[in-house]
């Protein structure tokens, strides 16, 4: 950046000099306004000239469950991440070098040890963790790194208040359970509902005690709020889902991740239980489950800011890159939210000036400064700010499957 503002300045000085020979007003003007917009550039790609070509490339590090039962979530984060950063790379200007590496979603020695690997390798930014759990266990040793910390999908609370270096792309666990309940208040006002939820689980309490509170404050009947379940029963399900049918619920809340959720739609279809489910983003992912029958998730309701099927020209051209990468997979929620991670951060880097030489405390605090003003426009939102805890603000949306594809909610 030093480089850049000797080079304005000695610019403006020969635009002075050519002025004094005789120049006309308008190169004068001209001048002047080359300079104006090399200064205060707009978005990534005109700024992407402030950062020297020379300079090595900026490195920025996910963790996530790359293997195992969560992968689906790790997976489409890195897919996501990758095309971000391959678009990136295309344009010239500025560099990033990415690296992912599996915490297997323990959020635990296997999360920490993950984040250390990448901190060997010269991390200067860190766009994870992708679950909650991992990213619990991580937020306090960035806070001690002063690494600028960026999670993707780590929906709880507590990760942003961690520290004032963490902030999150995704919707903060209560909220989405507010808007939730707001939805139903509005489509289905006078349902019966059921929650079942896993009580072990930070992510999926977290957004049951936003829910309840909003459901309560709309009135909204809520016959079963006490279904839970936790990691260690989670097999077997059929005591959760009979309590609601017994109940009488007419809608279901599921506040937690796909794996389970197959199990309670396998489960009520075997004893004829029909009611509308309702799920979060933890949901997105289900159509994608081994072995599961995805005609039995039709007319299933679930939040998520990203639509696949829109017709906007980034989605379009995201989900074909991510297909093209992922043997045809269609992209979720997370992939999305991974994209514009790294857009957020390289938007960021560029205004502030941080590249491949920047010290990871140096970039921290640059970074900060950029989040506490930056508007982002994404795939996963339009208008994105962040607050003072580094929690998001967007708008929420939801879709229902429909012959097997989501479509957004009238």
């Amino acid at each position: 950046m030093k480089k850049f503002v000797a080079l304005l300045l000695a610019c403006l000085m020969v635009a002075s000099l050519f002025a004094g020979c005789g120049s006309t007003g308008s190169t004068e003007t001209e001048a002047a306004e080359t300079a104006a917009e090399t200064a205060a550039p707009a978005e990534g790609e005109t700024a992407a000239a402030e950062n020297s070509a020379d300079a090595p490339a900026i490195k920025i590090g996910l963790t996530g469950p790359l293997t195992g039962a969560n992968s689906e979530y790790g997976l489409a984060v890195r897919g996501g991440m990758e095309i971000a950063v391959a678009e990136i790379n295309a344009k010239g200007g500025l560099q990033i070098e990415f690296k992912a590496e599996d915490d297997e979603a323990d959020g635990s020695d296997k999360a920490v040890s993950a984040y250390n690997t990448l901190k060997d390798w010269g991390m200067q930014i860190f766009a994870g963790a992708v679950t909650t759990g991992s990213a619990l266990a991580i937020a306090a040793e960035t806070v001690n790194d002063q690494i600028f910390m960026l999670t993707p999908s780590a929906s709880a609370v507590d990760v942003a208040m961690t520290g004032s270096n963490v902030y999150q792309m995704c919707f903060t666990d209560p909220n989405q359970g507010a808007s939730a309940a707001e939805l139903m208040a509005e489509k289905w006002p006078d349902a019966t509902i059921g929650v079942i939820y896993d009580s072990s689980d930070a992510y999926s309490s977290g957004i049951v005690d936003g829910f309840l509170a909003k459901a309560e404050e709309l009135g909204l009947n809520v016959a079963v709020d006490n279904a839970a379940f936790t990691q260690d029963n989670k097999a077997d399900l059929s005591t959760q889902v009979t309590q609601c049918k017994d109940a009488g619920c007419d809608l279901v809340f599921l506040p937690f991740y796909y794996t389970e959720a197959a199990q309670v739609l396998t489960y009520a279809n075997t004893i004829g239980y029909e009611p509308t489910f309702f799920g979060c983003d933890g949901m997105d992912g289900i159509l994608n489950v081994e072995g599961f029958d995805t005609a039995l998730a039709e007319g299933l309701v679930l939040m998520t800011p990203f639509d696949a099927n829109a017709t906007d020209e980034a989605t379009v051209s995201f989900v074909e890159q991510f297909k093209a990468n992922n043997d045809g997979k269609v992209p979720n929620q997370f992939a999305a939210d991974g994209y514009d991670v790294i857009y957020a951060l390289y938007n960021a880097c560029v205004a502030a000036g941080i590249d491949g030489n920047t010290p990871a405390d140096e970039a921290c605090a640059l970074l900060q400064e950029q989040f506490a003003t930056m508007t982002v426009d994404g795939l996963t939102g339009t208008g994105m700010t962040w607050d003072e805890n580094g929690m998001i603000s967007k708008a929420p949306a939801a879709v229902v499957v429909t012959d097997g594809v989501y479509v957004p909610m009238a």
